[in-house]
């Protein structure tokens, strides 16, 4: 059951709206749904998944106080301070008076976010301490993230290169995907403001085996295992946003739900004898360790298309028309609907993602190029550049061995 769903060419009639739990419990009861997969992060931070398991239906998530992990980055940064878990050093401010005279006195670059939710759009990395003023009055005066904004979290900028690791969890074992990297800039070159992802691209190269083993070592098993301790555990999906400094692995936060568009990347990967439905099965009842999570070797690739203004204000109810999709290519619908003439339009800033697969990166991600290009609607926006470090990366060496980092844009 999708708690969520957009109404594309095909779609059946939508259940009840996202926030109201009773009657999607009812919905479910009614149609003999027996495991609920919740999509976005909202519901699970208001705690759907207690109404269903209140009926005996299985919620593929974790539970209102686990869900704080994305709820609160000010909450999630405690409980890594409190656990030795890697992460950047940070403050967090309820007080905007507090919180300007703490960024004067700051001698080092920042990023600032908004402690709540807000579509993925609440962090802010500053250039110059003038700018981190501007948002800091922003997100906490002007309420440009409404109550999201109450609180703020200023940390110190980490370099290298951005990780993605999708983790499942019974609240005990961890079985996580390939490692991906997401493309978080509006635009080409990793530069403008930051979107919810423009496309991605999995596995990486930045993580190898050592690597990845340290990861599980010193932040996935932890998290899991420290969370169950203090009487919250974790049960779905957990993503964890990832920093490769030259110093090791760091947290930047971490997600309760599948991300988008990791798990459109990450998902084709799957063998095709590994059952998704049992894995999340296997969660709720806590026999995660009886399934196998196998995936094919190969890569995989999306690009996203935006609409016009996106991620600012955009453009609502473009017509979209289509040709046909290339062989191995994947189209997934986000912001489109029917309208009244049941033609096909656009409804969101994230409108439609291609994924394709391949035996290299380099043809993955030219399949998803040659499936973006089969949408058009007016005002579409696309990055030309996806997967563009690991295509030319480079080798150093981190604390956790030998890893592929690209260099830096110039």
């Amino acid at each position: 059951m999708s708690v969520q769903a957009t109404a594309g060419p095909h779609s059946p009639p939508p259940p009840p709206p996202p926030d109201d739990f009773t009657s999607l419990v009812s919905h479910a009861k009614k149609h003999g749904i027996n495991l609920v997969v919740p999509g976005p992060e909202a519901p699970l931070v208001a705690g759907i998944c207690s109404y269903f398991q209140a009926v005996g239906i299985r919620c593929f998530g974790p539970s209102r106080a686990a869900a704080r992990m994305e709820g609160s980055k000010a909450h999630a940064k405690e409980f890594m301070q409190r656990h030795g878990i890697p992460t950047a050093s940070f403050r967090n401010l309820a007080d905007y008076d507090e919180a300007r005279r703490y960024l004067d006195g700051v001698g080092h670059r920042v990023v600032i976010k908004a402690d709540g939710l807000a579509a993925g759009k609440g962090v802010v990395i500053p250039q110059a301490k003038d700018e981190a003023q501007k948002a800091l009055k922003a997100i906490m005066l002007d309420r440009q993230f409404g109550t999201a904004g109450d609180e703020v979290v200023i940390e110190e900028f980490l370099e290298g290169e951005e990780l993605s690791v999708l983790t499942f969890s019974d609240g005990y074992t961890i079985k996580s995907l390939p490692p991906a990297q997401d493309h978080k800039r509006i635009f080409d070159g990793d530069t403008g403001p930051n979107t919810g992802g423009m496309g991605c691209y999995a596995p990486t190269k930045v993580a190898s085996m050592e690597l990845m083993a340290e990861i599980n070592r010193t932040i996935l098993q932890p998290t899991i295992d420290c969370m169950r301790r203090e009487g919250t555990p974790f049960v779905g999906l957990l993503f964890t946003g990832l920093m490769i400094t030259p110093s090791g692995p760091k947290v930047i936060e971490y997600n309760v739900r599948f991300g988008d568009p990791e798990i459109q990347t990450l998902l084709p990967l799957l063998s095709k004898d590994t059952d998704l439905a049992r894995v999340m099965l296997a969660c709720t009842e806590h026999w995660l360790d009886g399934v196998e999570l196998k995936v094919e070797p190969k890569f995989s690739a999306t690009v996203v298309a935006s609409a016009e203004g996106y991620p600012g204000a955009y453009v609502k109810h473009r017509p979209m028309r289509f040709d046909p999709v290339p062989k191995d290519t994947y189209i997934f619908h986000a912001g489109t609907e029917l309208d009244k003439n049941k033609k096909l339009v656009t409804v969101g800033g994230r409108v439609i993602a291609a994924t394709a697969t391949a035996a290299t990166l380099e043809e993955a991600v030219a399949k998803a190029y040659r499936g973006i290009k089969t949408v058009h609607f007016e005002g579409m926006h696309y990055r030309t550049d996806i997967a563009h470090r690991a295509l030319k990366a480079t080798t150093i060496t981190t604390r956790g061995g030998m890893v592929a980092l690209s260099p830096f844009q110039n």
